[in-house]
């Protein structure tokens, strides 16, 4: 199997705040699922983020929006940000928060695209750090079926599902993957750098083969250098799910969401003998979790957002998952 054109990883540990971070390959860019804290990741790694889907406002899966904002201040780049209903009130409400008297003497511009979902719409605010965060322009509107973007190598899709407030569930789906040959690129003296992304990005596009693409003073046909330096397969799917109930009606939605996924991140808050704590507080069992993946058909489960009651409980957390992701 070819080597992914992407990785997706927990920012925390199981006990702690939840997020998924997901780095292309080759390329200064990341996405992140969910703002807890990001302590963890350093100042380059927040760099790379382009867009970020938040499932909901609760505090532990958006306090990283200020560190997230902190880093990136001063810097020439747009940052996107998705979230459900009411999203724009709480991403109002924290640049309510802080004083922008200086911000018109950076360099650099921020701006901060943000998209509000619900049932039927998405509708998109622009924010500019040169006019002290204030809203720009007018509300842009779309319908929403699903796909919250699109990008020529991949998509993110999206379910509405409850937690006793609007959740999102995300799901990573590539169209295909493009992986880059190392010892192909060294063989014809290129070096690795950004115009990867340029040539990823005409692959995905399926730019004319003979198109002439330069590249550290060399120019190859597109076709020739594709075949050249690039593996292409089937890409892949990457699922995340938290905080939500196990009623029918959402355990039906996360399934088909997560239906036939490489690796589903899933969250397993209680054990199945506090089944009862879990309804309250809308959260998914351990088994229910497990339950979910072996009924969507995936091929890999991480499970994360453990309750601190099962500070040392993590074993029979993941055993219980996985015996119900087993079928036993």
């Amino acid at each position: 199997m070819a080597r992914p054109s992407f990785t997706a990883r927990l920012v925390n540990s199981p006990l702690q705040d939840p997020g998924l971070l997901l780095s292309f390959l080759f390329e200064r860019r990341a996405m992140l699922f969910d703002l807890g804290d990001l302590h963890t990741l350093s100042p380059r790694d927040l760099l790379k983020v382009s867009h970020v889907f938040v499932t909901h406002t609760h505090m532990d899966h958006f306090i990283g929006f200020d560190t997230l904002l902190r880093v990136s201040l001063g810097r020439e780049k747009e940052i996107h940000l998705f979230g459900p209903a009411g999203f724009f009130e709480r991403v109002e409400g924290k640049l309510r928060g802080y004083t922008w008297n200086l911000v018109d003497e950076y360099a650099y511009q921020l701006r901060l695209r943000v998209t509000e979902v619900d049932e039927e719409k998405c509708r998109t605010r622009v924010y500019l750090c040169k006019e002290r965060f204030e809203r720009a322009g007018n509300e842009e509107e779309a319908p929403f079926a699903c796909t919250l973007m699109r990008d020529p190598a991949f998509r993110i899709d999206a379910a509405l599902l409850d937690h006793r407030v609007p959740c999102l569930g995300l799901s990573l789906i590539e169209e295909f993957s493009v992986h880059i040959d190392k010892e192909a690129l060294k063989a014809l003296g290129l070096p690795v750098g950004p115009w990867l992304t340029s040539f990823k990005k005409a692959v995905a596009e399926k730019k004319d083969p003979d198109l002439a693409f330069s590249v550290a003073g060399k120019t190859f046909p597109l076709g020739e250098l594709t075949a050249k330096i690039a593996r292409i397969s089937q890409g892949q799917k990457v699922t995340y799910l938290t905080d939500l109930v196990g009623s029918p009606e959402n355990i039906e939605k996360a399934v088909d969401l997560a239906r036939d996924a490489d690796h589903l991140f899933v969250e397993a808050a209680f054990l199945d003998r506090d089944k009862e704590i879990a309804r309250n507080k809308c959260h998914l069992t351990a088994k229910e979790a497990g339950t979910l993946a072996r009924r969507a058909g995936v091929r890999q489960m991480t499970l994360f957002h453990f309750s601190p009651r099962y500070t040392e409980l993590e074993e029979e957390i993941q055993k219980e998952a996985m015996e119900a992701f087993l079928g036993r």
